[in-house]
């Protein structure tokens, strides 16, 4: 936030402002705001209200967020940094105990979480996105179940009413679930109404919730909430993802694992065995 006070300002040099301190600090507060520039907050809202309708930001209570990144279609995002999912897959999936059922959601990170998972682990693995199914398909000791729908390339998931009424019959021990953003305050979020409300139809359901999350979406959120960040969250993150960056996350109860990192670096609640996998 700014250092001193920036009267006089016009709605544009203020918003251009707040831009860079959204920038550097990853968080605007609307209160610091008002008294930086020297107005108002019903100004400092107007001002991120201008920015929001624009897609420069996300507000949130009390102030603003990056917007989560816009990363392009499946077939696209699943060329973007393949070595850096490839480790947040591994990682997510040596802790998944063998004879859970686990649903894994649509996403090109949560598509290396399915590479990764152990053959004749007995597994159920439960999928809206057929090209997490395929990926599956000749993987032995494994039963997979592909939930209809109508297919939106954009996401590469099945979504709508039929994929909703299938998910409500759905109680998967592990969630495997992919976010837009992720903010500690601001929870897991998604761009899309129909893509974050099956999201958190099966939050609700799940018994644990597994959040792979690259860098440029900590942090950050989308337009429609799916799950409060708490204690069932299991976040697992790159290995350079600044440890700032996560303190929130830790200080609202998730259990946070670096990809590539051993047992003795996670972080979890004290009252959470760091050898526990995931159940």
């Amino acid at each position: 936030m700014g250092d001193a006070s920036l009267p006089h300002l016009l709605a544009e040099q203020r918003q251009a402002v707040i831009r860079e301190w959204l920038t550097r600090d990853g968080r605007v507060l609307a209160s610091q705001l008002a008294a930086s520039f020297g107005v108002s907050e019903d100004t400092v809202r107007r001002d991120l209200r201008e920015l929001a309708a624009r897609d420069e930001c996300r507000r949130v209570y009390g102030g603003a967020l990056p917007l989560a990144p816009l990363e392009g279609p499946l077939g696209q995002r699943m060329g973007q940094d393949r070595d850096r999912k490839a480790r947040l897959g591994r990682a997510i999936a040596c802790t998944i105990m063998p004879g859970s059922s686990l649903f894994i959601d649509a996403g090109s990170t949560n598509l290396a979480v399915a590479e990764a998972l152990p053959p004749d682990a007995g597994l159920t693995v439960i999928t809206n996105a057929p090209a997490i199914a395929c990926a599956l398909q000749d993987r032995g000791g494994l039963s997979v179940v592909l939930l209809g729908g109508r297919l939106d390339p954009a996401s590469g998931a099945c979504l709508g009413a039929q994929t909703m009424r299938e998910a409500e019959r759905m109680r998967p021990s592990v969630l495997v679930l992919g976010a837009c953003g992720i903010d500690a305050k601001a929870g897991v979020t998604s761009h899309d109404l129909e893509e974050a409300d099956l999201k958190a139809l099966l939050a609700a359901r799940a018994g644990a919730i597994v959040v792979a999350a690259t860098n440029g979406k900590i942090g950050t959120a989308a337009s429609f909430q799916v799950t409060p960040v708490d204690g069932r969250v299991h976040l697992f993150v790159e290995h350079d993802c600044p440890e700032a960056a996560l303190e929130p996350f830790g200080a609202a109860g998730a259990s946070i694992t670096r990809a590539g990192a051993d047992a003795a670096s996670r972080r979890r609640p004290a009252a959470v065995s760091r050898k526990d996998p995931i159940r």
